[in-house]
């Protein structure tokens, strides 16, 4: 526990961990802006009881969400209120901009905040400005910062590439994140060095793999053995035919270290989704 944690912040992230210790389950929700719908009805209230009920920690959606849902799934369930977004029909997807606040994030009861940063972007500069600011409010509004880092841009070939992601990590952890999400590379030793180098939990992103489906499960599993601190995953869930099902096959690669430990190799890995 950091020397300098106010009470408030070590009680929201404890309160993140509705599982104990043993690792964090994030359900990811933040795709609509960036993607478009990802529930032919609209209505999210089904995926956030598939999450509350099986497993999952967090949720994460953007504040527009919060007024289409039911307060009922959070008894259960911690919310991280997403704050900056970008659209796939955008000139550069990539430059992600803050929608909304700390401060408003509160007002809508969340247990913590995210911020996405693409180091490598053409608005770096300015994501990085964003991803600091956030953590100043954070530090004075006592709320964990979960940020969201991945090597993405012109000049990234890979952003799986194993020196890249260190150093994606580390820029959450320097900025003053509690907690990093990013797109992990498919070795187990190249993930238990970046792992180990960075001094705050890494959460392994779900995203897509040559694979489907299994071969994600594979990865996380891989990961989780490997030092990361939990999972953060969206399509994974939301796109699966029975997301309850799902939910429950990830919480038990989380929270059940004899589930992770039977998970067989791994197969290649495809581009994270943005």
């Amino acid at each position: 526990m950091p020397v300098n944690e106010t009470f408030a912040r070590r009680m929201r992230r404890e309160r993140l961990h509705r599982h104990g210790d043993r690792g964090l389950l994030v359900v990811a929700l933040d795709h609509p802006i960036g993607a478009g719908p990802i529930v032919p009805d609209g209505r999210l209230d089904p995926l956030l009881r598939a999450a509350s009920d099986n497993g999952a920690d967090a949720v994460v959606l953007h504040k527009g969400a919060l007024r289409h849902v039911r307060t009922r799934w959070f008894h259960g369930l911690s919310l991280i209120v997403h704050l900056s977004a970008s659209t796939g029909t955008a000139p550069d997807p990539d430059a992600k901009v803050l929608v909304t606040g700390v401060e408003e994030a509160l007002r809508l009861g969340a247990d913590g905040v995210s911020v996405h940063v693409n180091a490598g972007s053409l608005t770096e500069a300015r994501q990085l400005a964003d991803l600091a600011s956030v953590a100043d409010a954070c530090d004075r509004w006592g709320l964990p910062l979960l940020a969201m880092v991945y090597p993405r841009g012109p000049g990234i070939r890979d952003e799986r590439d194993p020196e890249l992601v260190a150093r994606a990590v580390t820029v959450a952890a320097e900025v003053g994140a509690d907690l990093v999400k990013t797109a992990l590379p498919a070795g187990a030793a190249q993930i238990a060095r970046i792992t180990a180098a960075c001094p705050i939990p890494v959460l392994a992103a779900g995203g897509a793999t040559g694979g489907g489906a299994p071969a994600v499960l594979e990865h996380l599993g891989i990961a989780l053995r490997s030092g990361a601190g939990g999972a953060a995953v969206g399509r994974l869930i939301f796109e699966a035919p029975d997301p309850a099902a799902m939910t429950r096959s990830v919480a038990a690669l989380v929270h059940d270290q004899r589930v992770r430990r039977s998970v067989p190799a791994l197969v290649p890995l495809g581009r994270e989704h943005r």
